[in-house]
Order: C-alpha cells, then structure tokens, then sequence
C-alpha cells in the first residue's frame, strides 16, 4: 500500500509542476488556450525539462521491462545492466551524429555547435548505433542474440511512445498545419475528440518555406506514439497466444511496423531531414523505413525458409522455469 501511495504522491507533485509551469492565452479564432511550459524548473541556471522527464521515464520503463522479460527467458541480467547502460549512451550519440550529419549546414560555419548546443536527436540514428553496440556487445558476451531482440526492440518502442511526449511538450516533430483556417485546424483536433491540453499544445508557431505561420499543426508526436502502443501490444499479445511466433521475432516486427508508421508519418512532417539524391532532395527518415521494411519482411522470409532457430517464444519461457 505504501509504493501505491508513493507512486499516487509522485504523480500528484508531477501534474503539480506541470501546472505551474503553462501559459494562458487566446488563438487567433479566439478560443481561450493553455500551453504547458517545456520547463520544470531550473536548477543553478540549467534547465530541466518535461522532453527530458519523458526520455528518462521511457529509458527506465524500457529497462523494467527488459529485466521482466530476461527472467522469464533466462538471460543474464548482469549482461542485461552493462549492455543496457553502454546501450543507451551510444544510442544517444548515434542520435546525434546521425543528425549532425544530415544538417551539416547548420554546424559547417561553427563544429563547436555539435557539443555546446546538443539540441538534435534522431531515432534512426540511435536504433542503428545501439543495434550494433547489442550485436557485438552479444557475441563478445556469448549471450543468445535472439533472446536479447526481445527485449531491445520492444524496448525502442517503449523508449519512442513515451519519447514523441518530449517532442509534444517541446511543440516539436509536429507536421504541417491542419487546415487553411485557425478554426478549421481546431475543429479538426476537436472532431478527434483529442483532450484540450493537447489541442491547445497544437497551437503553434513555426517557419514552413520561409513563412511563419501561426496555427494548429497535425500532432505527428500522437499518430506516431499510439502506432508504436498499438505494435507493442501485437508482440505482447501473439507472442502469447501462438508457437508460430518465434523468439527473436520482435526484432524484425520492430523493422516492419516501426518503417510502415515512420514512413507515412514523416511525410506530413515539417522538420525532416533532407537527403539529395541526384538531384531528388528526399525524407533521409522515408529512405531508411523502407530500408527497415524491406530488410525485416527478406529476414523473416528468410528466416522461415531455413528455420533459423526456429523456437518459439512460448517455448522459450517453458523451458526456461523447468
């Protein structure tokens, strides 16, 4: 009773922060709207923020359930902490560098940027870097690569839900304006039945083909962190329900169903990141989701064909309480 308490306490002091923390005002219809403050609070001139809340509560929960699924599968836990600890601060760096690569135009004139104003991340880049850091960190460890796929991958999903939350109280990551109208856009997210805080979060202002625009802006952050609930939920359920889900098989779900959602969202985004080709500027982020679709539909195909450890989850975890 008591950790129900604490955890109640918890929540309490949160929306107690988050409540101080919000600006009032009116939209250019007239509707009277509250937007949270990206801040907490600040603590000797360094700012917390709520993106930050958001990635460390992903990170943990990710890790939380890392550790449940390890036991039921018998995978070192040990092996599980270090991988885990290294695991995150590469893929932080690999969502950085990722980044700076493909906006080398706004750190060509001054390198220094790249550290001193660390604002920048993409998940592409952390799922690339983290995913090699696992592959190897697996091998060096003699541990069982396909046990470790699901708990990572799921684990990025887990990590991404709770992290477009960042991105939404940032007012970042968004797409493009709703309709031709402030009304309109309103009545779009209204029509949605979409919570007001989120609705008035949507309100924003931006420079889209050096225009600045004030409006209501699709929530790319909401299509993309409930598409990533709703494939969390297809692993936790089939895995349990049928043998023909093999273990391992997170992983290349994750590819498919993480470049599907991706691709489309990215495509009504006004942030993305360019990439020329032949003269094509393209969404670097719809490039690598149909690299992800088409590299985890060829591994599960593959992977059936030659019966590639072909032992399913349920097994698994049988076998693992005997």
């Amino acid at each position: 009773m008591k950790k129900k308490y604490l955890v109640l306490l918890g929540l309490l002091f949160l929306i107690f922060l988050v409540g101080c923390g919000v600006t009032k005002s009116t939209d250019a219809a007239g509707n009277d709207i509250t937007v949270i403050n990206k801040e907490l609070f600040t603590i000797f001139n360094f700012e917390i923020r709520l993106y930050a809340l958001c990635i460390i509560t992903g990170i943990s929960i990710a890790y939380l359930y890392g550790i449940r699924t390890a036991k039921k599968l018998g995978f070192d836990e040990n092996v599980l902490f270090d991988g885990f600890i290294w695991g995150v601060i590469i893929g932080v760096l690999g969502a950085r560098i990722y980044y700076v690569i493909f906006r080398w135009d706004l750190y060509k004139n001054n390198p220094w940027d790249i550290i001193e104003r660390f604002e920048g991340l993409a998940i592409h880049g952390a799922v690339i870097a983290a995913s090699i850091f696992a592959y190897f960190y697996v091998k060096k460890k003699k541990a069982n690569i396909y046990h470790l796929g699901e708990m990572l991958l799921p684990g990025f999903l887990i990590g991404q839900i709770f992290g477009r939350w960042g991105n939404f109280f940032n007012q970042e990551a968004h797409g493009g304006p709703i309709a031709s109208t402030v009304a309109e856009g309103r009545a779009f997210l209204e029509n949605l039945n979409l919570p007001k805080f989120i609705i008035d979060q949507m309100y924003i202002s931006d420079s889209i083909n050096n225009v600045n625009i004030t409006t209501y802006m699709h929530p790319t952050f909401l299509y993309e962190s409930l598409w990533n609930l709703l494939g969390l939920i297809i692993i936790f359920v089939t895995r349990r329900l049928t043998k023909k889900y093999w273990v391992g098989d997170a992983a290349l779900f994750y590819l498919v169903w993480y470049g599907i959602g991706r691709y489309f969202v990215e495509s009504i985004r006004t942030d993305y990141l360019p990439f020329n080709f032949f003269g094509m500027e393209l969404r670097i982020a719809q490039v690598v989701s149909v690299i992800m679709i088409i590299g985890g539909i060829t591994l599960f195909t593959l992977r059936r064909i030659f019966k590639v450890h072909p032992i399913s989850y349920l097994e698994t975890v049988e076998l693992n309480k005997k």
